[in-house]
């Protein structure tokens, strides 16, 4: 793995903002949907989350399952059924496992519910808020559920900048808030896993170590993504050579027949985050 061990830091002002804004909130809402990647479903977790919800229920939303590894996917449900949380898997640009989210979001505020009906009051919608650090695909979990695009989305991590409340046809009120990262990242491993999948805005890092983290594991775990995807018969050398291979296949050259390794380095992470070398999960329970 990269020998820099310098750790990302991105911590935007907008979303010490919106943390304060969640704390304030939680009052007005019944549970919280998390949203999380499905690539990376522990380091996109932002477990400072869970001790601001205090005793809120907590649903998981484990989106972007269409770039992860299937098997593993299975597995983390798995582990945060086996914790006690309601934890589904989602694509939501094609809204595959919003009914799944319903079933789950309902089975999370079924005691709310209960209570309710204990003083002799009428079930209501329930009021949900989506949280998730920037670029899981909040806001396209949001638009799934609401079946407009009324929630403002983008492929740029911290889009989404105001508070709304939206209405849905399934029961369900959602608050929706910016996305929100943490401080200080806990590990370098943790913060090259999100700035590789686009957690994190590629001008707040150096793209040439992320991109050497993300070939060094993915020639380490599925050495056939970058074989195929870049027509090479073998796999050997550092990073350097590798992208140095896929600079000249490509004609990414600058004068005198040099690779312009920055620009190899940032298309290698762009085509990996777009599932081009393949499906593949960084990391798994265990």
């Amino acid at each position: 793995m990269p020998n820099n061990n310098q750790i990302i830091q991105w911590y935007p002002g907008h979303m010490s903002k919106a943390i304060r804004n969640i704390e304030q909130d939680l009052r007005l809402i019944d549970i919280v949907i998390e949203v999380l990647d499905a690539r990376i479903p522990q380091s996109s977790r932002n477990e400072s989350l869970e001790k601001l919800c205090g005793k809120k229920p907590l649903v998981l939303v484990l989106n972007k399952s269409d770039l992860a590894d299937d098997a593993l996917t299975k597995r983390w449900l798995q582990y945060y059924r086996h914790k006690g949380y309601q934890a589904i898997s989602l694509y939501a640009v094609q809204k595959r496992g919003i009914k799944d989210l319903v079933t789950a979001v309902s089975k999370a505020a079924e005691p709310l519910q209960k209570r309710l009906e204990a003083k002799g009051r009428e079930r209501r919608p329930v009021r949900a808020m989506v949280v998730g650090i920037p670029n899981t695909g909040k806001s396209t979990v949001i638009n799934a559920l609401t079946d407009n695009a009324v929630a403002k989305t983008g492929n740029k991590p911290g889009v989404t900048r105001g508070r709304q409340w939206l209405k849905t046809s399934l029961g369900i009120e959602l608050m929706d808030t910016p996305g929100i990262s943490w401080p200080k990242f806990t590990s370098a491993e943790a913060a090259y896993k999100l700035a590789a999948t686009g957690a994190v805005a590629d001008a707040a890092f150096p793209v040439y170590p992320v991109a050497d983290y993300m070939v060094q594991w993915i020639a380490a775990h599925h050495p056939q993504g970058i074989t195929e995807r870049y027509q090479m018969e073998t796999l050997s050398g550092d990073t350097q050579q590798i992208l140095g291979a896929i600079g000249h296949k490509r004609g990414i050259l600058a004068s005198g027949g040099i690779v312009r390794l920055e620009d190899v380095a940032l298309i290698f992470l762009q085509e990996y985050r777009k599932g081009k070398l393949g499906r593949f999960t960084l990391e798994s329970p265990e």
